[in-house]
């Protein structure tokens, strides 16, 4: 397959600002790997069940499936031939029909606390907005005096909200910020302090399973060290069985072809907190499992409920 001005290559892409943004980023690498012109890529923007339904938690409506359900939908009636997304939004169990075929290089995969210089600046009380199960465990864990309540909308929503004082801070991924040009706003949060989600930072490239030549396509774009470090992250929510009910964080790095996971799973509350790490090669997927079983096994039955055990 060749894309040309009279048979362009379709991406879908929600139509929130950041992920128009990421499908522009997309679209920038296919031309600049593959040498064609402008026209041979175009965007198909869609409204996404999530994007629709902003007045209750994710997790209450549906879950991660909420923003790619209209792209996978898409892809199998061949309206769009790839899918952008944010590899955070994507279930982890999904049909066999569609692959991530590739990723582009992995932003900053910290959290920005919008409101505050830091987590402990943050007056007594404080009412803080997040519809993140973990990032609310995370902040009760480390200041039990937090209040978080569910935020939903798009970045610049939620920064409205702050602004006009529904909120006293919140907390947004440092990727989408720096993609909509806006990095210079809030305080980024080290890892150490708050680890961040599976997946952050990390945009995916998704194809039907059964189209190969569109893999093919793909390929040069591909960054394998952010494939195999998010591909880690996401067999340890697999083994891990998580809802988005359930708070996890995960982050993996790769160095000398060796990849360190560090996981935590917590109560909702905040009250407990299991965290490890371990060292594998990219291939072995299944030590990313063992981690989870170990932060399981060593969990307090309540902490295990979260995760159906």
């Amino acid at each position: 397959m060749s894309p040309s001005t009279s048979t362009p290559l379709r991406i879908g892409t929600r139509s929130s600002p950041l992920a128009l943004a990421q499908a522009e980023m997309t679209k920038a690498a296919l031309l600049a790997a593959h040498g064609w012109d402008d026209v041979a890529v175009f965007l198909v923007p869609m409204l996404s069940s999530g994007d629709k339904v902003q007045d209750r938690p994710l997790a209450e409506i549906g879950g991660k499936a909420l923003w790619t359900k209209e792209l996978e939908r898409a892809l199998l009636t061949r309206e769009i031939d790839i899918a952008v997304h944010s590899m955070k939004d994507v279930e982890t169990l999904r049909a066999d029909a569609f692959r991530i075929a590739a990723m582009l290089p992995r932003a900053d995969v910290r959290d920005r606390l919008i409101g505050a210089d830091s987590i402990a600046a943050l007056p007594h009380g404080a009412r803080v907005g997040t519809s993140s199960p973990r990032r609310a465990a995370q902040l009760k864990a480390l200041r039990p005096d937090l209040v978080t309540a569910s935020i939903r909308g798009n970045v610049a929503t939620r920064l409205s909200k702050l602004e006009h004082g529904e909120f006293d801070a919140t907390l947004l991924a440092a990727a989408g910020l720096d993609r909509l040009g806006q990095g210079h706003i809030g305080t980024a949060i080290a890892a150490s302090e708050m680890l961040p989600a599976a997946a952050q930072g990390a945009i995916g490239i998704d194809c039907l399973s059964e189209r190969h030549e569109l893999a093919a396509l793909l390929d040069p774009v591909n960054h394998q060290p952010t494939f195999d470090c998010v591909m880690a992250e996401r067999a340890f929510l697999e083994a891990l069985g998580g809802t988005c009910h359930s708070p996890i964080a995960a982050q993996a790095s790769i160095d000398k072809g060796r990849i360190t996971l560090k996981a935590e799973i917590l109560s909702e509350d905040g009250s407990e907190k299991r965290q490890g790490q371990t060292t594998f090669a990219p291939a072995d997927l299944a030590a990313a499992a063992r981690l989870a079983r170990q932060l399981l096994d060593a969990a307090s039955p309540d902490l295990r409920a979260l995760f159906g055990q």
